[in-house]
C-alpha cells in the first residue's frame, strides 16, 4: 500500500471571489467545479458541526487541483501572515513556464513578492515566492533543467 498521487491542495479562504479571480483570473488555473455542501457527511469529515461549505476546484495543466474552501457558516479574518520558517503546511509550490513573465503579470496585479525571481543554488530552476491575496505562501518555478 502507497501513496498512488497527490490529488489536490486545500487552501481555506475568507472571500471566495476574491480568491477565485487570483487563482482562475490571473494565475489561469481553470474553474472545475463550484458547490456548496452542508451535508452531515461534510461536517462528520471536516469534524466542523454545522459546516456550510462553499467550495470552488481549479487545475493546473497537468490537472493537478487546488481547492478552495469559504466556511459560509464560519466566517473568519484572513489571519496573520505565517513566516516562511513556520512550523505546518507553509506553502503551494506551482510550476510556470515564464517565471520572468508571471513575476510581471502578478506584481501588476498587485501580488508581493519576498524577492525578485532567482536562479536556485544548484542552477535547476529559477524561483520566487509571493503570496496570493489572502496571504498564503506561493512558490512559483521555473525548471531549467
Amino acid at each position: 500500500m502507497t501513496i498512488r498521487a497527490i490529488r489536490h491542495t486545500g487552501i481555506v479562504v475568507s472571500n471566495m471571489e476574491r480568491a477565485v479571480e487570483f487563482y482562475r483570473d490571473v494565475l489561469g488555473m481553470t474553474v472545475w467545479a463550484d458547490f456548496r455542501d452542508d451535508s452531515q457527511f461534510v461536517q462528520n469529515a471536516t469534524d466542523v458541526p454545522n459546516a456550510n461549505i462553499w467550495m470552488v476546484k481549479l487545475k493546473a495543466e497537468d490537472g493537478v487541483s487546488i481547492e478552495l474552501l469559504q466556511y459560509l457558516s464560519h466566517p473568519q479574518e484572513i489571519p496573520p501572515p505565517q513566516r516562511s520558517c513556520d512550523v505546518g503546511c507553509n506553502h503551494v509550490a506551482l510550476q510556470v513556464d515564464d517565471l520572468e513573465a508571471m513575476h510581471e503579470k502578478l506584481t501588476a496585479a498587485g501580488i508581493r513578492f519576498h524577492a525578485p525571481p532567482a536562479v536556485s543554488s544548484d542552477g535547476g530552476a529559477k524561483m520566487a515566492y509571493c503570496r496570493d491575496p489572502e496571504g498564503v505562501i506561493l512558490e512559483l518555478v521555473e525548471l531549467l533543467k
